[in-house]
């Protein structure tokens, strides 16, 4: 079963490389946005060791029944669909970045990767989740302590 947790982190892998949620059936569509009302460039998904407060504001959005029904561009299963014990995300056998697919039967068509032109590319820095850097930075002293005994 899908978290809420990982469905936002799925969503914010997504939208790091410009793809947006479609609501109102195909009439709407939603991207976290600045102040200004512009669609916000593809790395301020993140903040630091959390999300921004544009991405969260989305994610409260997507997460309130007000817009209806909404998917990710280039897929199929609703927000909502995600949520329910029925799906799970794993990465992508082509790209590994996190796709929804179904605990049982047949899974999702597409990856949302589909349609991404030059994607997996590897010569760019990969989206990824808000990171702690003091928890990392203590993993690789641990590592390089270990190394040294």
């Amino acid at each position: 079963m899908a978290t809420k947790q990982q469905v936002k982190g799925y969503l914010a892998y997504w939208f790091q490389l410009g793809k947006k949620v479609i609501t109102g059936n195909g009439k709407a569509s939603l991207l976290p946005q600045d102040a200004r009302g512009l669609a916000i460039a593809p790395l301020t998904v993140l903040d630091g060791d959390r999300y921004s407060e544009e991405f969260e504001q989305c994610w409260q959005k997507i997460l309130s029944s007000e817009l209806g029904d909404c998917h990710l561009e280039g897929t199929h299963e609703t927000i909502a669909e995600l949520l329910t014990p029925a799906w799970e995300m794993v990465p992508c056998s082509r790209c590994s970045m996190p796709v929804a697919a179904r605990n049982v039967g047949m899974p999702a068509l597409l990856c949302p990767c589909n349609n991404l032109p030059n994607w997996p590319n590897t010569e760019l820095p990969a989206p990824r989740e808000p990171i702690n850097t003091q928890d990392q930075l203590k993993t690789i002293r641990d590592r390089l302590v270990d190394n040294i005994v």
